[in-house]
């Protein structure tokens, strides 16, 4: 991982954010758990594999998980889901060699909430870290593309249509609230929504919310796979 320096504040300040790193390599888990500590983050735990991530996330209860998919024979898949099941508020983002589509929609599909790819540098990675512990999907640069255009081919069935049921609430947004939908999908923050839409901050969180409750969800996260199931990522 390239040393850079470190981005301007994300989305919550590193002390704030709670982070456990698991990778089946020492050096590597080693590293990037100094490397997010000399960065501020509070990093509470690491493991060597799957069974110990469910074991000890459940222990220490860690805000943001940096996973690796593969680790050994119990794959990273299979730990986003368990951890997910006994904490629902925690993310989880993998940082794995593999760019493949398959393994990112594995792990789109367990829920997780981003995907990056080791390449990436310490500034990308302290980024992604604080924007996933805020609730973004965070994916390295033309994975998220691939997220979506294979949803969008599973959901229409190959007809080229939108995938959305009639009763399906998402039919009860404003033109407004869709097309901030389809950039909290994409992985912007607010402040980018709405230099992009030209509207306040605070519209842009409004819309948001309001998004949240008519869809009965509960955060961005749960937001971004709502817009990648049904389909309404699709620009205009």
């Amino acid at each position: 991982m390239n040393s850079t320096s470190d981005p301007a504040a994300a989305d919550g300040r590193p002390s704030e954010i709670t982070v456990m790193i698991v990778d089946d390599h020492p050096m590597w888990r080693d590293g990037v758990a100094r490397d997010l500590a000399e960065r501020g983050f509070r990093v509470v735990a690491t493991a060597p594999d799957a069974p110990a991530a469910v074991r000890i996330a459940t222990a220490t209860r860690p805000r943001v998980v940096l996973m690796d998919l593969n680790l050994g024979q119990t794959q990273g898949v299979v730990a986003i889901s368990e951890i997910l099941e006994g904490l629902p508020d925690t993310r989880i983002l993998v940082l794995s060699a593999s760019g493949e589509h398959q393994d990112v929609l594995d792990a789109v599909k367990a829920g997780a909430s981003g995907y990056l790819v080791k390449s990436a540098s310490i500034t990308e990675l302290v980024t992604a870290v604080q924007r996933t512990a805020a609730g973004s999907a965070v994916f390295t640069p033309g994975l998220a593309g691939l997220v979506l255009g294979e949803f969008r081919r599973v959901d229409t069935g190959g007809s080229g249509g939108r995938g959305v049921e009639q009763d399906d609430p998402g039919l009860r947004l404003t033109e407004r609230e869709t097309d901030v939908l389809r950039l909290v999908a994409k992985g912007m923050t607010a402040r980018q929504i709405a230099a992009r839409l030209v509207l306040s901050h605070r519209t842009v969180e409004s819309h948001v919310q309001n998004t949240l409750r008519k869809l009965h969800l509960r955060n961005r996260v749960e937001l971004t796979r709502y817009a990648i199931e049904r389909g309404l990522t699709e620009d205009p």
